[in-house]
């Protein structure tokens, strides 16, 4: 089969490979559509810990079962699929409280192990979720941010009513702030230097957007979520939380980066910080909102790549050009 293989950090190209076989448990998908997002450029830059190389990126996808293991009884060769690229070991203390995403032997496809960006990929026939016939694939490799999105508003408080402040208008502020409007948020305000996604960002579900926390006519906010990962954002971020509200850090900062803050106003105002990881029990969720039109996918997914582009695709990830840029292995 064909697939994008990086072979080392900075080094990539479109190679033949062996076609993947499913163990007894799995599948094998023709992905359809594959996601591009920013731990794929932490992957390709060498800065994802837990990659090995040679790998083949590409965890977000979805697309048509074509073969499946001799124990596989719930999945059928034609059936469309959303895939969560979670895979958790099930014995470490965190796997038995039900915490698979801080597993010991954490790995993901396309992280750890080979994934999506090609012809073919195998993944466990539990981690796939049919797709309603009617949801393009398009869609379905969304689900897989969007999972990420409900796993993080699983830790937020998830009282009605209040106002919500989202640094990051990328996809994943996009999504997070589509989910605090349906969730019932009194207000919900984004921040993002890029301008042109401000007015993505204004039409899909927020109520005020400007280039910085400055601009907005309020002072602080109940509920405040870093999208960009960015410690700059992260810092100022701290300092807008209202008295008794939450912090949430959502994107992904590099592993050596610190932020400072005032240990003091977190204690003194009862300042919530949360981390939110990966996806938790929230596929299947994503699935079904993602199928009621809770999210514009339409407007997320802006271009599509063939796989021999996926290089292209990075390039425009990198300038910030469009919003969800998607790859499609089998052009």
């Amino acid at each position: 089969m064909r697939a994008l293989v990086v072979s080392e950090p900075g080094q990539y190209s479109v190679e033949r490979v062996e076609d993947p076989a499913p163990g007894p448990r799995d599948v094998v998908v023709a992905p359809a559509a594959v996601g591009v997002c920013g731990t794929d450029l932490h992957i390709l830059d060498g800065e994802f810990a837990p990659t090995p190389y040679p790998i083949i990126p590409g965890h977000e996808f979805a697309g048509t079962v074509v073969a499946v293991g001799s124990e596989v009884t719930g999945l059928a060769v034609d059936d469309r699929v959303a895939v969560d690229p979670s895979l958790f070991c099930g014995e470490c203390a965190k796997c038995a409280v039900g915490r698979g995403n801080l597993c010991a032997s954490w790995n993901a496809i396309g992280v750890t192990t080979p994934g999506a960006a090609a012809e073919f990929a195998v993944a466990p026939a539990a981690s796939c979720y049919r797709m309603p016939d009617t949801m393009p694939f398009a869609h379905g490799a969304l689900v897989e941010p969007l999972s990420c999105a409900v796993h993080g508003f699983d830790l937020l408080p998830g009282r009605v009513g209040e106002h919500y402040l989202v640094y990051g208008a990328g996809t994943m502020g996009l999504l997070m702030a589509q989910l605090a409007r349906s969730a019932g948020a009194a207000s919900v305000s984004v921040v993002d230097p890029n301008t042109d996604r401000l007015a993505v960002a204004e039409r899909l579900a927020a109520d005020a957007v400007a280039p910085g926390a400055d601009a907005l006519d309020r002072a602080d906010w109940e509920v405040v979520v870093d999208c960009t990962g960015v410690v700059a954002a992260i810092e100022d971020g701290l300092t807008r939380v209202a008295r008794g509200g939450t912090f949430q850090v959502f994107g992904v900062a590099p592993a050596e980066a610190s932020a400072t803050f005032s240990p003091f106003r977190v204690y003194n105002d009862e300042v919530t910080v949360v981390g939110s990881m990966a996806v938790l029990h929230s596929y299947g969720r994503a699935v079904d909102l993602m199928a009621k039109g809770v999210v514009d996918a339409d407007a997320m997914v802006t271009d599509t790549f063939a796989l021999d582009d996926y290089g292209a695709a990075v390039d425009a990830f990198r300038a910030g050009r469009g919003r969800k840029l998607q790859v499609d292995p089998r052009k």
